[in-house]
């Protein structure tokens, strides 16, 4: 079979990218030891507000830790829980949070943090909040006729 030379260029130049996406992905996977986010714990849906650390949400100091702070947030029926919440600045956080009902969007505006909250599922995330201000949660998965009205906020202070 006879090709053109631009063809064989073409392929050469598409094999080569392929081969080195697929050696990137590797190294990235096997060699770095990266891999996508799971939510390997579970939760009952029916029973968050009886389960620990969601029966009390909120900020709660920790020790012993690699994080200063334990954020807990239970997104509900277009509300998160709790609303208002106020970090010390240069705070490392852990981000443990649910949902109760359906899947909910989880999204700090301004950030890089950005879940998706589905019943049954629980979703973490460490975050240092480095610069002082206010920073707008809010639902970035449709949830509802009320979906326009789920946000929170978390003001960082000295």
């Amino acid at each position: 079979m006879h090709m053109h030379k631009y063809e064989k260029i073409w392929l050469i130049c598409g094999i080569t990218a392929l081969i080195v996406f697929l050696a990137v992905i590797g190294v990235s996977a096997f060699y770095l030891g990266n891999k996508p986010p799971s939510c390997l714990t579970t939760i009952n849906p029916e029973k968050v507000d009886q389960t620990a650390p969601f029966n009390k949400p909120g900020l709660h100091k920790v020790e012993g830790q690699e994080w200063d702070y334990d954020l807990v947030i239970v997104a509900s029926t277009f509300t998160f829980n709790p609303m208002n919440v106020k970090i010390p600045i240069g705070s490392k956080v852990r981000i443990i949070a649910t949902t109760k009902d359906v899947v909910h969007g989880f999204e700090v505006a301004g950030t890089d943090i950005n879940m998706m909250l589905e019943p049954g599922y629980v979703s973490e995330y460490t975050a240092t909040f480095k610069k002082q201000g206010e920073f707008l949660i809010v639902c970035n998965e449709y949830c509802g006729t009320g979906h326009h009205l789920m946000f929170s906020k978390i003001e960082v202070v000295k």
